[in-house]
């Protein structure tokens, strides 16, 4: 039988060199079947960023959050061991905790008053004297696998596959460990709508700099574009530069300093930026087929008072970044959906990301859309 969405897969040719390699087909970007795909396997089976580490330090307090449409929760337990929950009742299924953080006594549905313990498991259910064969213990919060890594704590839906480890690579494990990102302290957190779909952030943000001298004049004036490299690992990118000084403008150089500017992205959505005394961490989430939500946390060296200045001069040049970024990517988005445009070929120099990035996505894309 025909399936058409395997057919526009299989459009794709993840065997191909980069010198061959093209982009993925248009139909990607704007049809909703390939979203939904996405969702089921991309975003279910691997490790999503939930919240912050210091959000969640002390027994009792949580942090709710949607992912592939599922409602979730992360609370930190009276025995402190942090628990990841699907955030659904098992009574009648409303979401147990409203509100987007906090800290609980104890987890109270407000429909029917169903009450669970901080690890999960069902202590309340009023007005069920007389129900036979209900066993409390059967009807504990559905749990989902949680882990910490650096400053993060990650969820996934799925029950099986590899640990985070596994799937960030020990290699890339060390490198970010040697960046010491726990002297780093959060600082604070922006919401950036983009009118595209969410691939279009992250092709973006792969391109090698490509973009860079062309679209961001601030930001490029402090990179050495000609030394700008990037490394990908089995399911990670790497792009750096040396930053420079000479020619730098003022507002963007005040900020963004040190000897190399470092672009780490984590397959399929997580991305950090980090330089000398500064990181940004990046959320991509789809929020349709043309929209996405991309969440931006600010960490700083230094967040005290006398800091306040420059770190909002910080995030005053990332939100230049991503105004000029947003742009670019409403106007591919409308490109994607003309009968001018099908697929692109790729730069050699600058984006080995792009096609590490489709060739994983091209997989989980696969054998999703297969039967049985």
């Amino acid at each position: 039988m025909k399936n058409p969405v395997l057919d526009q897969i299989d459009r794709y040719q993840p065997h191909l060199p980069l010198e061959e390699a093209s982009t993925c087909p248009a139909p990607w970007y704007v049809a909703p079947r390939i979203l939904e795909l996405e969702q089921r396997t991309t975003f279910a089976r691997t490790w999503q960023y939930a919240c912050r580490v210091d959000q969640v330090r002390e027994p009792g307090e949580f942090v709710t959050l949607e992912l592939a449409s599922e409602p979730l929760a992360v609370v930190r337990g009276s025995d402190g061991v942090l628990r990841g929950f699907f955030n659904v009742c098992r009574h009648h299924a409303a979401a147990v905790l409203t509100e987007p953080a906090g800290c609980a006594k104890r987890l109270r549905c407000p429909y029917h008053g169903w009450t669970y313990t901080l690890e999960g498991a069902l202590k309340a259910a009023p007005a069920f004297e007389g129900v036979r064969n209900f066993d409390p213990a059967a009807n504990s919060l559905v749990p989902v696998a949680t882990t910490v890594w650096e400053n993060w704590v990650f969820v996934r839906l799925a029950s099986g596959g590899p640990s985070l480890e596994e799937q960030l690579g020990p290699e890339v494990v060390a490198q970010v460990h040697d960046l010491d990102l726990s002297s780093l302290r959060w600082f604070d957190r922006r919401h950036y709508v983009f009118d595209c779909n969410w691939k279009v952030f992250v092709d973006n943000y792969l391109d090698g700099g490509y973009h860079v001298p062309y679209l961001h004049e601030g930001l490029g004036s402090v990179l050495d574009y000609n030394r700008y490299t990037s490394e990908n690992g089995p399911r990670h990118c790497l792009q750096s530069s040396p930053m420079v000084t000479r020619g730098a403008e003022a507002e963007t150089g005040a900020v963004r300093k040190g000897k190399r500017a470092l672009y780490y992205w984590f397959y399929p959505n997580f991305m950090f930026n980090w330089y000398e005394g500064v990181m940004d961490t990046n959320l991509v989430y789809p929020r349709g087929v043309n929209q996405t939500e991309v969440i931006f946390d600010f960490w700083f060296a230094d967040v005290s008072e006398a800091a306040r200045e420059f770190n909002r001069a910080s995030i005053d040049i990332a939100n230049r970044v991503q105004a000029e970024d947003e742009g670019i990517c409403r106007s591919v988005q409308r490109g994607l959906h003309s009968r001018a445009y099908d697929t692109g070929r790729l730069s050699v120099r600058r984006e080995a990301g792009e096609q590490l990035f489709h060739q994983l996505l091209h997989a989980d894309l696969r054998s999703g859309a297969q039967p049985g």
